[in-house]
């Protein structure tokens, strides 16, 4: 990215009508050659400061070397300083109308100083060369990605794994090891916590000082592209999460960026962050802008964006008489809903293939609908209902589930009125939630067995399928980001066996279309069996395009195993056993049903054939016509 010149009166004008969604290209430090001088262009927005002076290890960080210069009524600042390089460390340095000085980072930069360090540094985006054209192809060739396969890895880059001193694997070394494994295990998506830069490791990187810089953690953000760049070349997609809820109040960021309240509108009450002013045309174009730039610079296949809830209710963590209620008497912040609705207008003009995915944990409707049929926009949700009903069932001990049979059931009440993601995220295995496997009752074996019930039934479930990083392999301690997976535990039969569970889990996901490719409607469900509570066991159908390329999955969530147990179907055939998690190779009691099932003219549970099986304890057995 070259910057020529200042930044021009069109350019200012957008940027105050919040319609400049490039706003990156105009505002930071921009490598460039001016009069046959090369050097960086600053440019920075600060509308009610006195004075603002760049400082940085070129000028021994005294500012009164560099003043700005403000362009008339603009309030940006902007100055060409010869002969700075690459990667410089800077700051700027604002006076205020109180006579405070601050020293704050670029809003605008792509990379800063490694924490606790805070400065910016300059970069130069240009130069990497992409080499994942055959991906981008493929991707405008699947333009429809509701009946695609959507299996996500969920991973915080800084503690998947470390090296034996502690430390961090940088982008480039990631790209290796962690694609590989994605591959062999099947996923078809990563899902990176935030990796905008932060100051506090604890916040897992959701709380936010550089917007636009990849955080130096891990390498330069050619690193990065690297990574990226490497994902695509083995066919994994890149999903970022993206916080466009709240920043920290962290002295050098965006808090009081000018000795105002520039970008935010308040305080978020018990999260110690800011809340972004949604109203305010340059702060949404600076969010917005920020959205399209990572899918710009980065190839980014899709943005997770966190806390929407906490986004659009005025009332959002307040108590009666802490809010203002809108113009219409609601509870809805009307500034905010029409900066995501805009927000998910520009990215698919831009990037018409790009998943954009709420992390709304209420019922506000139409998160996925089209805004011009009302909706805000978004093509993905996560089903947080279903992830909470579900975990709440399997925590029960079997012997008590028939009276919260429910709780299993519930979800398709809502199944279809958005287009889901079913999510097992980094925040159900911290916090004192305990990790997936310790949420599990019973004895050692039934743990295991309890899970692996739980993840057929989550695969076998309409919507799309996340998992955080260690659950494939069981880890029994909470994910601490502080130190990496506890890969140890690979040296034990069981957990051996359950990774090979998931990977087998995932791959035949992978292969049969029925689980996704009519993800999002009735077509592509249907009961077989959903009253029997007393046994706590479901049946049910997933059905593909093609009416005669269907998988029949029962989950039995008892210890209880049953010979002889009869299960309505939708067609004569002869079935086969297509997946079984109760095989001793994956750690189970070996209880299966061999060779060819034919069915019977047997009216059972609403369907005019039926099959008499074997139903292993706690399992999850899935079928097939032949």
């Amino acid at each position: 990215m070259v910057k020529n010149s200042s930044p021009t009166p069109y350019e200012i004008y957008l940027f105050h009508q919040g319609n400049l969604f490039k706003s990156y290209e105009m505002l930071g430090a921009h490598p460039s050659k001016e009069k046959d001088q090369k050097g960086v262009r600053f440019s920075v927005w600060a509308p009610h400061a006195v004075e603002v002076r760049v400082i940085g290890d070129f000028n021994d960080w005294q500012g009164c070397a560099h003043p700005m210069e403000r362009i008339e009524d603009s309030g940006v600042w902007t100055i060409f300083i010869p002969g700075v390089k690459n990667k410089a460390s800077y700051k700027y340095e604002i006076v205020t109308h109180y006579g405070e000085v601050l020293h704050k980072a670029d809003p605008y930069a792509f990379w800063s100083e490694i924490r606790p360090k805070s400065a910016s540094r300059v970069f130069d985006l240009a130069g990497y060369k992409w080499q994942d054209q055959k991906w981008q192809k493929k991707k405008k060739q699947e333009t429809d990605p509701f009946n695609q396969p959507q299996l996500i890895y969920e991973v915080h880059l800084g503690s998947w794994k470390q090296k034996k001193d502690g430390s961090f694997y940088t982008y480039r070394e990631l790209a290796e090891s962690l694609v590989a494994y994605v591959v062999e295990m099947g996923y078809t998506h990563i899902e990176l916590l935030p990796v905008c830069e932060h100051p506090f490791d604890g916040s897992w990187g959701y709380q936010t000082t550089g917007y636009y810089a990849v955080t130096s953690r891990y390498g330069t953000p050619h690193d990065f592209m690297y990574f990226v760049d490497h994902c695509h070349q083995h066919g994994i997609g890149v999903i970022l999460d993206w916080v466009p809820a709240h920043f920290c109040k962290d002295a050098h960021g965006l808090s009081w960026f000018d000795g105002t309240p520039l970008y935010e509108s308040g305080e978020i009450p018990g999260w110690g962050t800011m809340k972004f002013d949604y109203g305010r045309p340059e702060v949404r174009g600076f969010l917005i802008s920020n959205a399209l730039f990572w899918f710009d610079f980065f190839h980014l296949d899709g943005l997770r964006v966190d806390a929407v809830a906490s986004m659009l209710y005025l009332d959002y963590g307040k108590e009666s008489g802490q809010w203002i209620p809108n113009k219409y008497g609601g509870n809805g912040d009307l500034n905010a809903i029409d900066l995501v609705k805009r927000l998910n207008e520009v990215v698919f003009s831009e990037f018409p293939q790009a998943l954009m995915i709420a992390e709304e944990s209420t019922e506000w409707p139409f998160v996925t609908a089209p805004t011009y049929a009302g909706g805000l926009g978004f093509n993905f949700k996560w089903n947080m209902g279903w992830m909470n009903d579900s975990l709440e069932y399997m925590g029960k001990e079997a012997i008590y589930r028939s009276w919260h049979y429910n709780l299993l059931t519930f979800s398709f009440m809502y199944a279809f009125s958005e287009n889901f993601i079913l999510p097992l995220s980094h925040d159900e295995v911290v916090h004192g939630k305990k990790s997936l496997i310790e949420k599990m009752p019973g004895d050692y074996w039934q743990k295991f067995a309890n899970l692996r019930t739980f993840f057929g039934y989550m695969m076998a479930h309409p919507g799309k399928k996340l998992l955080f990083m260690g659950g494939e392999f069981a880890q029994f301690i909470e994910w601490r980001y502080y130190e990496e997976l506890e890969w140890k535990l690979l040296d034990f039969t069981m957990h051996q066996k359950f990774q090979k569970y998931v990977r087998d889990l995932n791959w035949l996901y992978r292969k049969e279309k029925a689980f996704w490719e009519q993800d999002h409607g009735w077509e592509g469900f249907q009961w077989i069996d959903c009253h029997n509570y007393q046994q706590s066991i479901l049946v049910f159908v997933r059905w593909s395009k093609d009416l005669d390329d269907f998988i029949v999955v029962l989950c039995n969530f008892t210890p209880q195993y049953y010979e002889n147990f009869r299960i309505g179907l939708p067609c004569a055939g002869v079935y086969q056993e297509v997946f079984n998690s109760d095989l001793a190779e994956y750690g189970g009691s070996g209880k299966r049903n061999e060779g060819q099932l034919s069915s019977e003219q047997k009216a059972w549970q609403g369907q005019n054939f039926s099959l008499a099986i074997k139903v292993p304890p706690l399992a999850c057995v899935i079928f097939k016509k032949q």
